[in-house]
């Protein structure tokens, strides 16, 4: 439903506009984000990591930024000659997907920053080559525990009118809790104004299976997780915080200019994009499959989650972090106790296994994984983490 007052209502709504950030061209992504670059925002992992499990939001302050190793940049370099058709393919499949049950004429592709922001970018290169159709992109925050960025989505309905069809891109599903935020927060959207937003996440793996739009449920290394920024479009995490953030402005971020020289953000793309020609009859072939026999969503990742809690006597749900991509994000800028994985010749740990090594962290089989690998966070005395 999208009532005449509503539609009234948020196009008298005044949004600061967008400034340019990012490093990839303004053809492939805008980000509705304030830039935050010349604020202090860092604090070492171990001060973050008490602040975090001590109550205060993950969005008010950002990890220092992982500079890779030459090691680390040669592996996220091999991973990519290896895996581009196979990302190509899932990239194709979400494709298609998204094409069949949304059709072109109304369709905005809004990506989750930052992981959703280069899948997006993949979204939007393959659905204008296959079908030539140049659909709008666009990158915005979604935060646990605050929600998603209400001012972006309005300046988007702003922007492509009420019937903008909004479909929201992730990387890939952990244990699905932003799959979580967004349905909330597109429930709370809608309570608000009247607007039914379509709250299906469109990510590339799906290991939690808690997407119904997916390119695949095979927990493997997508390499766009392997770094942080400079996969990313140089953009931070998102921030919000009152004394930074005013009412009618966007969530904020950084952009890392300082590091352009050594950004692979469109080395990433580049590599996967010419392989979409080869991987479309096939690709075509299992969305229309998926389409005739949808797969059923059962959370199983969840359940995961929660036997690894039982096992290892975890109060806090948000210290297990389940999925290649999750794993990485808490060896990279948490602080861990342990990894867990189902096989230690698993070829998707390769980076996993160089980091855990380069932090000193114990890697040790849980056999019946559901994922390739879980990490554990490091429970610090009388904290909850957010």
């Amino acid at each position: 439903m999208k009532g005449t007052d509503s539609g009234e209502t948020i196009m008298s709504k005044r949004i600061a506009p967008p400034v340019p950030l990012g490093s990839y061209p303004p053809s492939d992504v805008r980000f509705l984000l304030k830039d935050l670059s010349n604020v202090s925002l860092e604090l070492g992992t171990a001060e973050r990591e008490k602040a975090i499990q001590s109550g205060v939001s993950y969005s008010e302050m950002l990890p220092v930024e992982y500079q890779p190793t030459e090691p680390y940049i040669a592996l996220f370099q091999e991973t990519l000659r290896h895996s581009a058709v196979k990302v190509a393919q899932a990239v194709a499949v979400v494709s298609e997907l998204i094409v069949s049950r949304r059709g072109t004429d109304h369709t905005v592709l809004v990506s989750l920053a930052r992981a959703g922001t280069p899948i997006g970018v993949l979204i939007k290169r393959y659905i204008a080559e296959r079908y030539g159709v140049d659909l709008p992109h666009y990158s915005i925050s979604i935060i646990r525990g605050k929600g998603m960025d209400e001012n972006a989505i309005l300046y988007m309905l702003q922007q492509h009118g009420m019937d903008a069809n909004l479909q929201f891109i992730d990387g890939w599903t952990g244990k699905g809790a932003i799959t979580q935020v967004l349905i909330e927060s597109c429930a709370d959207f809608y309570k608000k104004y009247g607007i039914a937003l379509n709250d299906d996440l469109a990510v590339l793996a799906d290991p939690g299976s808690c997407s119904q739009t997916f390119g695949t449920r095979a927990d493997y290394l997508i390499p766009s997780a392997c770094l942080n920024s400079t996969v990313s479009g140089l953009i931070s995490r998102t921030v919000l915080r009152e004394d930074l953030i005013g009412p009618e402005e966007f969530h904020g971020a950084k952009f890392y200019r300082e590091w352009l020289d050594s950004d692979l953000s469109n080395v990433f793309i580049e590599a996967i994009t010419p392989h979409f020609a080869s991987v479309t009859a096939d690709a075509a072939a299992i969305a229309a499959g998926m389409l005739k026999a949808p797969p059923e969503i059962t959370w199983q990742g969840m359940r995961d989650v929660q036997s690894i809690q039982e096992t290892f006597g975890i109060d806090n749900i948000n210290l297990v972090k389940p999925g290649v991509g999750e794993t990485t994000r808490v060896l990279l800028r948490r602080v861990p106790w342990k990894i867990l994985v189902d096989t230690m010749d698993n070829p998707n740990l390769r980076h996993i296994l160089l980091l855990a090594e380069e932090r000193g962290v114990p890697v040790e089989v849980y056999p019946g994984l559901t994922y390739s690998c879980c990490g554990i966070i490091q429970p610090l005395k009388g904290g909850e983490s957010d």
